[in-house]
């Protein structure tokens, strides 16, 4: 498969994805006019929730997609391809687009880097993923639980920063962001990072 034909079956990969995303991202904002006045303790503890939920998710898709691709393989290149590809992109996903999302509306923003200061948690989360991907390797109810998970863990993150009522406005700009945090990675997760390490042809097919 040329270089050419890869980036056209990505385009056609995200553009599949993106009435699911804008779904999720519907949610996301359902879920934060409906907590918007929770303590940030409480944002912060269903951020923790949602986040290694998201990357147990994540872990499971991306480990998936490249044992199926790669075919005979061994545990440990499964695990760090696994690994790598949901804890890295979970983090830009659920923490680092929220965050600059939270400074352009001039809130009070954390980064929260959840395998650093919830490493406990987060960390075996990826592992649990890849354990459960190497197993029983699925791409389709996992991708799709992945990206509500990873729209809800967004949420609660802009949601510790919030100190105030969401206005149309605010809603508008929060939407655009849960949506970027969620539809980029999360294809680039799911199915661009895992093939960049598969030898040969293959084609890239949809979730849906």
């Amino acid at each position: 498969m040329s270089s050419r034909e890869k980036i056209k079956d990505i385009a056609a990969e995200l553009k599949s994805h993106a009435p699911f995303t804008l779904f999720g991202a519907l949610t996301g904002i359902i879920l934060m006019v409906l907590f918007r006045n929770i303590e940030h303790q409480t944002s912060e503890g269903l951020f923790y929730v949602f986040h290694p939920a998201h990357v147990i998710l994540s872990a499971m898709v991306t480990a998936s997609m490249f044992k199926l691709y790669a075919g005979k393989t061994n545990f440990l290149v499964v695990l760090v391809i696994g690994y790598i590809g949901s804890i890295g992109i979970a983090t830009v996903s659920d923490s680092l687009i929220p965050y600059v999302g939270e400074i352009l509306l001039g809130l009070e923003a954390h980064s929260h880097i959840g395998f650093i200061e919830g490493w406990y948690v987060v960390n075996p989360a990826a592992i649990l993923g890849v354990l459960i991907a190497w197993f029983w390797p699925k791409t389709k109810f996992p991708h799709a639980g992945h990206v509500l998970l990873s729209t809800w863990a967004s949420s609660f993150h802009i949601l510790m920063a919030l100190d105030s009522s969401i206005s149309v406005l605010m809603g508008i700009v929060i939407f655009i962001f849960l949506f970027i945090a969620v539809w980029l990675p999360c294809c680039v997760s799911d199915i661009v990072f895992p093939l960049l390490f598969v030898r040969g042809e293959h084609v890239l097919h949809s979730h849906h």
